[in-house]
């Protein structure tokens, strides 16, 4: 709609009054501030986007931080800046004083790092974000429901046997655990789940999650090369943390008979021919055996 039939509309809006009475005029008028929202996309309010939390994430429950996303108003950063603040539920404490976040910079861009210094395991936390005084999200949780380890590293892998027919062989996989997660002391208990495939595949095949950092996989075809990833979390949590870089594996062929197809050995054939090879050899003992006598 152009603009004279906007102003064609409210000359018959202003008109509608005397003779139509005012339940006329009022839906004359909103057909008016439909015509302006088509006209003027930017008045719907529903298209700004406040800042949300993304994630609250603590690698070795002794640091954590949090993320958030941008606020967005018809494609461009709203203005105002964006403020996390927090306190802890000390049962300890009479008042909950609200702090601002002690570090924008080290977790990145829209983030909020706390050092083991602002650190509390056992204490709840709440945070909020601000823009121009208020609150735009919220949330509360402890440090010990936010663990998501780092990635496993230093994945390596052993070759264990190779099937007689040459075509299956064994491997054992091992790996790390993340130098963060500070496990010799007991101050974490990871478990690992290890998952693997073809590389030409699409779905990975998962292992039962195990409390060692190595585990052997069975059966695997030399001629086809896998792809192997791990990654770890807190004993008894949910919350897995990110998988390691990808261990490619390619077994050696120790034949050259090796085949797309598995190779059986013919032992049918085999036990054919010996029964036959014993048959002949008898009748032919029988026989000289036979002219020994009439000689």
């Amino acid at each position: 709609m152009d603009l004279w039939q906007l102003l064609l509309t409210l000359a018959l809006a202003g008109s509608s009054d005397a003779f139509s009475g005012r339940e006329t005029t009022a839906a004359i008028l909103s057909r008016v501030s439909q015509s302006l929202l088509s006209v003027n996309p930017d008045l719907n309010t529903n298209s700004s986007k406040k800042p949300k939390f993304t994630k609250c994430r603590s690698p070795e429950l002794e640091t954590f931080s949090c993320h958030w996303t941008d606020a967005v108003r018809h494609g461009l950063k709203s203005p105002g800046p964006i403020q996390l603040f927090y306190t802890r539920r000390n049962p300890q404490e009479e008042t909950q004083e609200w702090k601002e976040c002690p570090d924008y910079v080290s977790a990145g861009e829209n983030s909020c790092y706390f050092n083991s210094s602002f650190t509390s395991i056992w204490i709840p936390y709440c945070i909020k974000l601000t823009s121009n005084g208020g609150t735009v999200d919220e949330k509360c949780f402890s440090v010990n429901q936010i663990v998501q380890p780092d990635p496993p590293i230093a994945l390596n892998w052993t070759l264990l046997n190779i099937s007689l027919t040459g075509v299956h062989a064994d491997i054992r996989v091992r790996w790390e655990a993340p130098l963060s997660a500070d496990i010799q002391k007991g101050w974490m208990a990871l478990e690992y789940e290890l998952q693997y495939k073809e590389v030409n595949e699409t779905q990975w095949k998962m292992m039962d999650p195990i409390l060692s950092t190595s585990v052997p996989l069975y059966s695997l075809r030399v001629d086809k090369e896998y792809e192997v990833r791990v990654r770890s979390k807190q004993q008894k949590s949910e919350n897995y943390g990110e998988f390691s870089e990808v261990l490619y594996v390619k077994l050696p062929q120790m034949n050259q008979f090796t085949c797309e197809e598995d190779f059986y050995f013919p032992w049918l054939l085999i036990i054919i021919f010996g029964i036959s090879g014993l048959t002949v050899m008898l009748f032919v003992f029988l026989f000289s055996k036979q002219q020994r006598k009439e000689n």
